[in-house]
């Protein structure tokens, strides 16, 4: 599917506020309501919006300790490591996950209540995954940039 200014902008008011009406979104957006509505239903068929939803702010939800867990691989089979991606994605905690090139194989986003909770998660959880050398913990001291909207 070709993306054209139209598209980019239908995306980025979504972006803004999922819970915008067809309506609203076809005025901003300079078109009617049923071609906008048709531009929709073709971006989320095309895949291109995967999905709607709602950000939270953890730390009203109590979630105070953030932070970049870069995780060390100790053996690089493929059955081990399927086995350490399924159990992180399992994981509440852990909110994001990364494979990525340089020192650590994976780069994982972690919230928790508290270090407490995070020690836990650590020596009952990422400790016990076969395939785990070692993880360097980064914690996060504040947020400057969030992704929520803005891609378009």
């Amino acid at each position: 599917m070709q993306i054209d200014d139209r598209d980019r902008k239908i995306l980025s008011l979504l972006q803004a506020d999922c819970r915008i009406s067809n309506a609203e979104l076809a005025a901003q957006a300079g078109m009617s309501a049923s071609a906008c509505w048709r531009r929709v239903r073709a971006l989320e068929a095309a895949g291109i919006i995967e999905n709607y939803g709602v950000t939270l702010d953890p730390g009203k939800l109590g979630l105070t300790f953030h932070a970049i867990v870069l995780v060390h691989l100790a053996r690089h089979d493929p059955d081990k490591i399927k086995d350490f991606i399924h159990a992180v994605q399992a994981r509440p905690e852990v909110q994001e996950v990364f494979a990525t090139t340089g020192q650590a194989d994976y780069h994982l986003r972690v919230r928790c209540r508290d270090i407490e909770a995070y020690n836990r998660l650590l020596e009952d959880f990422l400790f016990r995954q076969p395939a785990v050398q070692s993880a360097q913990t980064n914690v996060v001291l504040r947020e400057i940039k969030r992704a929520r909207a803005g891609l378009m």
